[in-house]
């Protein structure tokens, strides 16, 4: 298993965000984690990327200690976060160079896999307009390279296609299946849209209040509430309620996002 998560808990004062949950991911896997607002998604997923720290429980990651060896289960994944993250004012291949200079690529290499990559999501001609020009699926294109940079184990990708159109979604999608499948990566992603998990997952894992409520593929999911969507299915798990988000989780990942990129 390329993630195990072992009794994992995390605590904002009396609030328990994430309670003592445990799952695995394997090797080369596609896997959704899917919750509705306030379930503990966000929190796990900054435990899982050194954002926060746990109050107890075990990570590893490519078979590294999260906790004990932050620094290099870094070097391990890549992470697209749900909010834009790319430097506006820098050009596409200026918040490359950056991202590969943080990670300590030598030069050569860096530059050589900086071609690669935005080749790869077509952005190549584009490589030296100001960010702040492109469009939103330009951007998250960009930030899939950045990721990918330093050819991490483990791609971790918050909301990914949220706010883009169907085709720019799809588009999306069809170059992390394309990295899946050529490069081997391990893709860990969260969405709300319940027709991506169901077209492109292996394995499902829903949490609900803190706890994981099920993990299993998303035709047996449907099969277990007896109902046709992945959605609906969803609804039928955590039900109709509309729900508030972390208390203190997301300002809590703001500032530790800032410190990231300093």
């Amino acid at each position: 298993m390329i993630i195990q998560v072992e009794n994992l808990t995390k605590k904002f004062g009396d609030f328990t965000a994430v309670d003592n949950i445990s799952f695995s991911v394997e090797k080369g896997e596609i896997f959704a984690f899917l919750g509705p607002n306030g379930a503990g998604k966000t929190t796990t997923i900054k435990m899982l990327t050194t954002l926060l720290k746990p109050e107890s429980g075990k990570i590893m990651l490519n078979g590294i200690d999260v906790v004990e060896d932050a620094n290099q289960a870094r070097h391990s994944f890549g992470i697209v976060f749900q909010d834009p993250s790319l430097d506006d004012e820098l050009t596409a291949f200026e918040n490359m160079e950056f991202h590969g200079v943080l990670y300590s690529i030598p030069k050569k290499i860096r530059r050589e896999r900086i071609g690669q990559l935005l080749r790869m999501v077509e952005l190549w001609e584009r490589r030296r307009e100001l960010v702040k020009n492109f469009s939103g699926g330009m951007k998250r294109r960009l930030e899939i390279a950045r990721g990918l940079l330093h050819h991490p184990k483990i791609l971790f990708l918050d909301e990914p296609t949220l706010g883009l159109d169907p085709q720019t979604r799809n588009y999306i999608w069809s170059y992390i299946k394309n990295l899946n499948q050529e490069e081997g990566i391990t893709v860990f992603f969260t969405t709300h849209y319940m027709e991506e998990a169901d077209r492109v997952a292996g394995q499902v894992a829903v949490i609900d209040h803190g706890k994981i409520i099920i993990k299993a593929a998303p035709r047996e999911l449907k099969e277990k509430t007896g109902k046709d969507s992945l959605e609906d299915a969803f609804i039928e798990l955590t039900g109709h309620g509309i729900r508030d988000e972390e208390a203190g989780a997301i300002d809590h990942l703001r500032q530790r996002r800032k410190m990231w990129h300093r």
